[in-house]
């Protein structure tokens, strides 16, 4: 049903003004086809199904309501009672009516440990909402409403990250350790001396005090060859590889991408029609494929392999660059948490060995500040760096100009630095307690894999056991992201080399939150044994 606004030659009261939909829908029932209470639990029950009642939202008081609808206090506190009794509202006393997220959320299909994936409805309320909803709602998305790309896309489930950080959602710093109050204290210098300038439009290739931050402090600390001229601010670093594929990929191009790998890039790519090969990776990272097409385009992560934390050798970077040179391909350096290294110093960027202008290097702050703050950048060979830019206006233009000018500043005054180094300690300390909690816990069925950094830790599970266990470990409330759903399956790889295994996120739990996710985690291995 469409609901129109509501016209009244009279001043809304406040409560009308903000539930005017759900008054318009009781006053649209039929009155002579159910009594008063019937109809306004009608009208509540539909509010809620078309969301014009949100979860969470704060119902008018029953005083108010029967006012605003000229009906008897009493008739209004029954149909509360009657839908509280179906678990469509909760109440709560001194505090108000509100709508229940709980069965919001099931009735849309989603897990709250997980946020996106599917469950069953065991409330009326839910079952109510599930059979109500209109059909196109109820039935999956039909693969012809889609093309084939995104069909390919929608199929790998996409790439979610837990609002809330949960035992062991990978990924996700501890928000709890960042400078809040001296960020508050920056921003709000920043928008007194900027003012108005940082509230309009800004340069698509990203604010200049923030690229040359960011520039001079990758010349510093990862040895990168370049200038604020070669940096292109990006909202994140998945927008970054979609415009990226959009500049450089056409369709059926081959492109090598590690295998396993981030998902993100390859669904960038997959997105840009190209054709996907896995290049297997091992103790020394990857290694070059002579079995493959020249690829247009490389994917790699050196210096802290997605997901397995390997570090990619000297002598195979080398190798690397001088195929691509011979190859005329792309390499796309994606050094995405190396600032978090914890054993000994990392090797510094594969773009500062390229003389030949074939790297392109890409770095965030959502890992090491937090995510909200969207931002992330591009260091380009000079060739690409108006053509990303012009690329830049026709997605979003650019990111923010305040909290870009805010990052500058808190690298410029030297809290960034003096930020990381605290988290390298926290995080250092939290991986080594979930390394001695598994082994002293798990050991004999999880295998941890070497990693010198990063914010989660890959480990091994018997081979064929990891869905079995992790739909276990859910029931249980802790997270375990798979390893398999990282590999991709085509002619180039043998399913046989899919290997079983999680990647357990420890950076945003405390030594407390690890060793109670751990304890639940060896209940699975005693009844294995």
């Amino acid at each position: 049903m469409r609901v129109r606004p509501i016209l009244s030659k009279q001043p809304a009261s406040p409560a009308h003004r903000q539930h005017g939909a759900l008054i318009q829908l009781f006053e649209q029932s039929d009155p002579a086809s159910t009594s008063v209470r019937d109809r306004l639990c009608a009208a509540l029950r539909q509010a809620i199904r078309l969301g014009a009642l949100s979860p969470r939202q704060r119902l008018p008081s029953s005083r108010l309501l029967a006012t605003d609808l000229q009906l008897s206090r009493i008739t209004v506190e029954a149909a509360y009672a009657q839908i509280e009794a179906e678990g469509y509202i909760t109440r709560h006393v001194g505090k108000g009516t509100f709508v229940s997220a709980e069965v919001l959320a099931a009735a849309n299909g989603v897990n709250p440990l997980q946020g996106n994936a599917p469950r069953r409805s065991t409330t009326k309320a839910s079952r109510k909402l599930q059979d109500d909803r209109p059909a196109f709602a109820q039935e999956k998305t039909s693969s012809a409403l889609l093309s084939a790309r995104g069909a390919q896309i929608i199929a790998t489930g996409g790439c979610r990250d837990p609002q809330t950080p949960l035992p062991f959602a990978a990924g996700s710093p501890d928000l709890r350790a960042f400078p809040l109050k001296l960020w508050r204290q920056l921003t709000n210098k920043t928008l007194r001396l900027g003012g108005e300038r940082l509230l309009g439009y800004g340069d698509p290739q990203g604010h200049i005090a923030l690229r040359e931050a960011v520039a001079g402090y990758l010349q510093q600390s990862r040895g990168v060859l370049c200038s604020a001229e070669h940096v292109v601010i990006t909202t994140s670093s998945q927008q970054a590889l979609q415009l990226l594929a959009t500049l450089l990929i056409d369709n059926g191009d081959p492109v090598w991408i590690e295998q396993p790998g981030y998902l993100g890039a390859r669904n960038a790519f997959a997105s840009a029609g190209a054709h996907l090969h896995g290049i297997p990776v091992d103790e020394q990272g990857v290694a070059l494929a002579d079995n493959l097409p020249p690829p247009r385009l490389i994917y790699l992560t050196p210096s802290h392999h997605y997901p397995t934390g390997v570090s990619l050798s000297l002598p195979r970077r080398i190798a690397m660059l001088d195929y691509a040179k011979r190859q005329a391909s792309w390499i796309i350096e994606d050094d995405y948490d190396s600032e978090l290294h914890y054993d000994g110093r990392p090797l510094p960027a594969m773009q500062g060995l390229d003389t030949h202008q074939r790297v392109i290097y890409l770095g965030t702050f959502s890992k090491v500040l937090f995510p909200s703050l969207r931002l992330a950048y591009m260091v380009l060979p000079p060739a690409l760096v108006a053509p990303a830019t012009t690329l830049r206006t026709v997605y979003d233009g650019h990111t923010s100009q305040l909290m870009q000018a805010v990052t500058a500043e808190f690298i410029q005054q030297g809290h960034f630095a003096a930020h990381l180094r605290y988290m390298r300690q926290l995080y250092q300390s939290r991986r080594d307690s979930l390394l001695t909690q598994i082994k002293q816990k798990l050991g004999d069925w999880i295998t941890p894999q070497p990693s010198a950094g990063g914010l989660q830790l890959a480990v091994r599970l018997p081979v064929g056991q990891e869905a079995i266990l992790s739909q276990q470990a859910q029931r249980l409330g802790v997270i375990t992201p798979g390893l398999s759903a990282l590999y991709l399956p085509n002619a180039d790889t043998a399913i046989s080399t899919v290997k079983d295994g999680w990647l357990l996120g420890f950076s945003a739990l405390t030594p407390g939150e690890i060793t109670a996710a751990v304890d639940r985690l060896q209940k699975l291995g005693n009844q294995r044994q």
